[in-house]
Formats: C-alpha cells, structure tokens, sequence
C-alpha cells in the first residue's frame, strides 16, 4: 500500500470526520499557543515593562511547569467524565482566563491567570493518545505524521499572527486570539458530542492493570532521551525572534515570525514528500548531527547562515519527532496509552521546562548566540548516548516494526 493510500485509509471510515474534528481541536490549541511563545519577552516587556531575560524565562519555566503537573491530573478525570466532556469545561475556562488576561494590568495578578490558563489549556493534550487509540497498528505512524505536521502548520500560523497582532495592534490582543481559539475548541467539542462521539471518549478498558505487562526499562529510557531531546531543541526559542531582528536589524515583528516558522514550513514539505514518495529511514544519530550543524549555523552571526541553519534544523526536528514518538507508541499498549503518554510527556515537558529556566540565564551570561551553542551540544550529548538509551541498532537504523509486537512476555520487556 503507497504512503498516500495508507494515508487516506487512517482517515476512511465511519470515523473521519471525527478524526479530522480532533486533529482540528490540536490544531487550533497549537496556534494559539505558538502566538505567544516566540515573543514572551515582547509581550511582556509591552504589557508590563519587563526587561529582565531571566525573569522572561521563568514565566515561560512556570509555564511548561503547571501543564506537567495538570496533565496527569487530566489524564484521572478523563477516565470518569471522557475526554470531550472534560475538554469542554476547560477550554471554557481557559477561554474565560485568557480573556481576563488581556485585560489586567497588575504583573502579579496576570502572572496567576495565566498560570491558571495553562493548567486548563493542558487538558488539549489528551486528544494525542485518544486519536493513537483510535488508528489501527499501522496506521499509526501515519496518524503522528499528520499530527506532527499539524503541530508545525499550528507553529507557522500561530507565529505569523502574533507578529501580526504584536505589529499592527497589541501585546494583549495575544491573549484574545489565545481566547478565541480556546472558544473554537468549545464548539468543536460540542459538535462532536451532538454527533454521538461521546460514547467514544471514555477511556476504553480492554484490560486490566494486572494483565498489563509492566513498564519496560526501554520506556524510561527513551524518557530520559525525551528530556534531553526536548531541552536541546526548546532551549533557543524563547529569544530567537528578537535574535533575528537584532542581527537582522529588521523590527518587523512578522517577519521574525516567519523565521522562526521555518522549521514547520519544512515540516509540511516532508510530509507531503514522504507521502509521495515513501521514507524508509528510521536512524536517530544522522538527524541528530544535521540538527547539531543547523544549530551551529544559526549561531554563527550571519543571516543567510542563519537561514540554512534553520532549514537543517527543521529538517531534524521533523524527522526525530516523528521517530521517537513511534517508538513511544510501539512500546506501550493501547489500554495505557494515556498514563504512557502522560509519562514520557513528564520526561518532555521537563526538558522545556530546564531549557526554560536556562534560556534567560544563558542569554543573560553568555550572549544571544549561546542557547544555540548550548542545544547543540545538548544534541551531541543525545547522540552519544543514543546507543545506550535506545540501543545500538535502533540508534543507527530504527526499524519500528522490530519493536511493535505487544504480545512479548513480561521478562523480554524487561530485558530491553
């Protein structure tokens, strides 16, 4: 079966429109998050005059911070109310929350609102597992194609119209793009449960905790990967807009927007090449040191290095995401996909979050080229512990089929 036709099968069926519906919710909580990130410093040094880039980093550590420790909570009561029930109530409150923090204008009292958001918004991530639930084996790695370059089709949007609003309007009117956004996700919940999907959104128990083989020691150290892996690749986008217009000398908002959507514009190209044309590889080191290279480049201070820099980058970070997730998901089982997922989005979110609290820090001691040096050496410190953390073979050449039987006793997950 060509990559295109398996394509179109993952989303054939009594279930398309729904899966379409649900990519659609990622999608929309994407943009609106990607409208914020890229000009934190911006926005707030707008809104409340900040200056300092460690005080910046903090909010943005806080940030990934409390979607960590609310998403577990999310992952509980999803089992009894169901995901789009659940969902509902929260992008209702995180709609309400961000509107609230367009207008304030105590620094203290934004700060908890938008702590506030974040844990609500973080409720979107269970659509991830659910949709994973849903495919079929092998439609599976074609459902985190398609979410993966969602994600970064999100980031593009989400970039160029917070340069837009930063441009052409306000720091706060952010927040209500953010709102609106959370708004649509409402009513696309609505639209789901009146069509009948609610019967679906529960958690499906096929198993029981005790039939379950236990967590193998391969899944906690593909964690640790996660958490360097998301560290390395998260720790030079606090400060990257305002580094390219620095050395750019452009002001233009909007056009740094669109550089540091780059990486997601190469993204929608890979997918749209290997649904075309096939992709057969599977290696996790090659990506690593083209994305070490990107890095270097961007840091080397000149805008067109910088530029291909980015497009190295991108086309890392593409190929490793999509990889690693495969992995994650040939290691589970569909009856604990969501704890598995809520786990190694611990691992995820905790790379963010010390690349977070490091970016200001980095910046303020060592320059605006640093965090680029500091996530390339993040990566080669990846590559070389990529045969111990996920084995000599699948370093080099992953072959996810190789790892994808679910029917494997208790002592063989055990040995991997």
């Amino acid at each position: 079966m060509s990559p295109s036709a398996d394509l179109s099968s993952t989303l054939s069926g009594r279930t398309t429109r729904h899966q379409i519906a649900l990519i659609g919710v990622t999608a929309i909580a994407v943009v609106s998050d990607a409208a914020l990130l890229p000009f934190a410093p911006q926005v707030l040094g707008q809104r409340f005059g900040v200056e300092s880039d460690l005080l910046v980093g903090t909010f943005l550590a806080l940030s990934t911070l409390v979607v960590l420790l609310a998403l577990p909570l999310w992952a509980k009561v999803e089992k009894r109310w169901g995901t789009l029930q659940l969902l509902l109530v929260t992008q209702t409150a995180a709609c309400l929350l961000g509107l609230a923090c367009a207008e304030v204008k105590s620094l203290t009292t934004f700060w908890w609102l938008a702590m506030a958001m974040f844990v609500a918004k973080a409720s979107y991530l269970l659509v991830y597992p659910w949709l994973m639930r849903m495919a079929s084996d092998e439609h599976q790695a074609s459902i985190i194609g398609v979410l993966a370059v969602v994600v970064h089709i999100g980031g593009i949007v989400g970039a160029l119209a917070g340069g837009l609003l930063l441009e052409a309007f306000s720091a706060a009117d952010i927040f209500r793009l953010m709102a609106a956004g959370d708004a649509l996700q409402v009513l696309v919940c609505v639209w789901l449960l009146r069509r009948g999907l609610a019967s679906l959104s529960s958690t499906p128990v096929t198993a029981t905790p005790a039939s379950l083989p236990p967590r193998s020691r391969a899944m906690w150290r593909l964690g640790i990967m996660m958490l360097l892996f998301y560290f390395s690749i998260t720790l030079p986008r606090p400060f990257l807009a305002r580094y390219w217009m620095e050395l750019s000398g452009q002001p233009s908002e909007l056009l740094a927007g669109v550089v540091f959507a780059i990486p997601a514009m190469l993204a929608v190209l890979l997918l749209w090449r290997d649904h075309r044309f096939g992709n057969s590889g599977h290696a996790i080191v090659r990506p690593l040191l083209v994305g070490i290279l990107g890095l270097l480049l961007e840091a080397h201070g000149d805008i067109a290095m910088l530029l291909i820099g980015r497009v190295l980058f991108g086309w890392a970070l593409f190929r490793l995401t999509v990889r690693l997730e495969m992995r994650m998901f040939r290691l589970s089982h569909p009856d604990r996909y969501a704890r598995d997922f809520s786990l190694l989005h611990l691992f995820q979110g905790g790379g963010a979050l010390l690349a977070a609290l490091g970016a200001g820090l980095v910046q303020q001691l060592l320059g605006p080229a640093s965090p680029f040096l500091v996530a390339a050496l993040g990566l080669l410190c990846c590559a070389l512990l990529c045969p111990w953390l996920l084995g000599p073979r699948q370093a080099i050449s992953f072959d996810p089929d190789a790892s994808c039987d679910r029917t494997v006793t208790t002592d063989q997950l055990a040995r991997n």
